[in-house]
């Protein structure tokens, strides 16, 4: 079908459509702006060159606005169990690392695995317990979750910085 989109919006669903293109979520901001730049007049190739995204994807975005509004934009949590082992895990994890860390033993993946074991009575690999504690921004060293980028370049050598600290 070429033409104009049939898609239409209020003044108040505009609003929100703007709001929602501001969110820290990159698919439904995407989602908002594209609704928005499909009422400003343009064509789903034209929206999908700016977003990398195909076609017929902003025809879905345009139809799930023009069946359920702006909710229809927003993203959902998938279904599905609450990660109850994660958060018993995460629990005694936290009360773990929660001393400070000159007070505290060196925990490792693997011995943090073993006495989320002893504690809770449930195994959980060193791998998952890896994601968890990322996740929640905790690192079972001494440091930070994530490294920072100056800790992964290493200093270049020079002689005069040599001789000033020697």
């Amino acid at each position: 079908m070429a033409g104009r989109s049939p898609v239409f919006a209020d003044e108040e669903q505009k609003h929100a459509l703007a709001e929602l293109g501001r969110s820290r979520e990159r698919g439904e901001a995407d989602r908002a702006r594209a609704v928005l730049l499909t009422l400003s007049g343009w064509t789903s190739p034209a929206i999908a060159v700016a977003f990398g995204v195909r076609e017929d994807t902003v025809r879905l975005w345009r139809s799930a606005f023009m069946a359920g509004g702006v909710e229809a934009l927003r993203t959902r949590v998938p279904p599905g169990p609450v990660p109850s082992k994660a958060e018993r895990a995460l629990a005694v994890a936290e009360e773990l690392l929660a001393a400070p860390v000159a007070d505290r033993p060196n925990w490792t993946l693997p011995r943090l695995a073993g006495e989320i074991e002893k504690r809770a009575g449930l195994r959980i690999s060193r791998s998952r317990l890896s994601v968890v504690l990322r996740q929640r921004g905790l690192s079972a060293g001494g440091g930070r979750a994530t490294r920072c980028r100056g800790g992964r370049t290493p200093t270049r050598w020079t002689a005069p910085v040599c001789a000033a600290s020697c």
